[in-house]
């Protein structure tokens, strides 16, 4: 385990820079990631973060599947918020870790 500062907090993350707590999350850290990513985040981005975060919490598996049947995007707009790897970026900027169906 990892200790870094993101907009100015010292957050504990694994060796790919996900977070191991998502109690240490708040939208700045979220905000600073998604720059790190090279995502400008939007309403639309927003809504899928929480949506990640609300499944995390419910201890769902996260797949880019049920984020296409979420009502919140579909799959290609999940692509276009996220391009490049849309469920590892989107769940990293959610304070999550990376899910099992990521590689």
């Amino acid at each position: 385990m990892n200790e870094k500062t993101v907009a100015g907090y010292c957050i504990r993350c694994n060796d790919q820079g996900y977070l191991t707590d998502l109690e240490q999350w708040n939208r700045e850290i979220g905000l600073e990631i998604a720059e790190e990513e090279n995502i400008t985040m939007t309403d639309k981005h927003w809504e899928v973060i929480e949506y990640l975060q609300n499944q995390c919490k419910q201890g769902v598996a996260i797949t880019i599947r049920k984020v296409g049947k979420s009502g919140v995007v579909d799959i290609k707009q999940f692509y276009q918020l996220f391009p490049n790897g849309p469920l590892k970026k989107a769940s990293k900027i959610a304070g999550i870790p990376k899910p099992v169906s990521c590689i």
